[in-house]
């Protein structure tokens, strides 16, 4: 039988699908990015140690570099400024712990009395308590039953593991810093190089914005931590707190501690004046320190460091939600700036820009 051949028009179009197309190929995709979600937090947890070192030494890094920057335009080798600038930063610790050695040490000297006053409001607290039926009805048979506290050394000491381990891995943090100065164009121009030569300038720029972000985060919280401190010793010197050149300071610094900056910074003057605080003064002190954390966190840090984050409030608390569960304390320390690091790369990827978008907040 003869085959007539068919005019093109009345040839059927019959397309057959690629290899790795339509729903096949996005089930691919969604597979890839949960298995690298999945390893990405992986790292994240059972490297938590090496990482939590390593972003410690670039923070500290940025704030370095002005330093040797400086030095190096006077014509100084790169070595040579990279090292000095270390040891400004060692020798400012140290004169730190100098300064206020004595008065620690006249903190840790009272402690016991200190200690005496909180039993004693304790066993107050619970005699009222007491006198009002508040306790458990088991008491009345003689049985009392204690809830176990919360153990919060061991939430804020989450991943630090022992003393001893805590130095071991806080000894290689001159060293990195030293070598990330001594080496930071190498590092960065050899991390541009590993992209495809038509995302290297994306891949340059996305570097130097990171570094600008960091730079004026460690700067912007270093002043902002001085002035709260420096407010703070006044106003607790003109009550009358003990030791309030020292705790003045210390409650200033914790108070930008991200989510528990309040509480943390009220416990210090709480502390060291127990038994004879007066209600005054501890209104004064709540007030205080409640009125620098508004200031600084409405005013200051819009100000200061609202331009080069621009992360939304929720985005920002559920960063800190998210590596204080993973990182514990450290991670609250460490959310905002990795965060805002983060929000930076989405915006420079276009598969990822929507993400950035979701963190922004425009």
């Amino acid at each position: 039988m003869a085959v007539e051949n068919l005019p093109a028009s009345a040839t059927p179009d019959v397309s057959i699908p690629a290899a790795g197309s339509g729903p096949q190929k996005q089930r691919r995709q969604w597979a890839q990015t949960v298995l690298g979600i999945g390893a990405t937090l992986g790292l994240c947890y059972y490297a938590e140690k090496v990482l939590v070192v390593v972003l410690i030494a670039v923070l500290i890094a940025f704030v370095l570099a002005p330093i040797m920057d400086g030095l190096i335009r006077i014509h100084m080798p790169r070595g040579i400024a990279a090292a000095i600038a270390v040891l400004v930063l060692i020798a400012c610790l140290a004169g730190l712990v100098y300064t206020s050695y004595s008065q620690a040490a006249d903190l840790v000297h009272d402690l016991p009395k200190y200690l005496t006053r909180i039993h004693d409001e304790v066993n107050r607290l619970s005699k009222r308590a007491e006198s009002l039926e508040v306790l458990n009805p088991a008491h009345e048979k003689g049985v009392l039953n204690v809830r176990q506290a919360t153990n919060w050394t061991d939430l804020l000491t989450q991943g630090f593991g022992s003393a001893s381990e805590i130095l071991l891995f806080a000894s290689f943090v001159p060293f990195l810093v030293y070598f990330m100065l001594m080496w930071q164009e190498h590092v960065r121009s050899s991390t541009v190089m590993l992209f495809s030569m038509h995302n290297r300038h994306t891949a340059y720029i996305t570097l130097g914005m990171i570094s600008a972000m960091i730079r004026s985060f460690m700067v912007g919280n270093l002043l902002i931590a001085v002035f709260m401190g420096a407010v703070s010793t006044v106003v607790f010197g003109i009550i009358h707190i003990p030791f309030f050149y020292f705790v003045g300071f210390i409650s200033g610094f914790l108070s930008l501690v991200p989510y528990l900056g309040v509480l943390l910074a009220v416990a210090p003057p709480i502390f060291v004046g127990i038994g004879h605080l007066t209600s005054e003064s501890l209104i004064v002190i709540i007030i205080t320190v409640l009125g620098l954390h508004l200031i600084s966190m409405n005013v200051l840090y819009p100000k200061f460091l609202g331009p080069r984050l621009q992360l939304n409030p929720l985005a920002v608390t559920l960063a800190l939600l998210f590596w204080g569960w993973l990182w514990g304390a450290i991670g609250l320390l460490l959310a905002i700036p990795v965060t805002a690091a983060m929000k930076i790369i989405f915006d420079h990827v276009d598969t990822l820009k929507a993400y950035g978008a979701w963190l922004g907040d425009d």
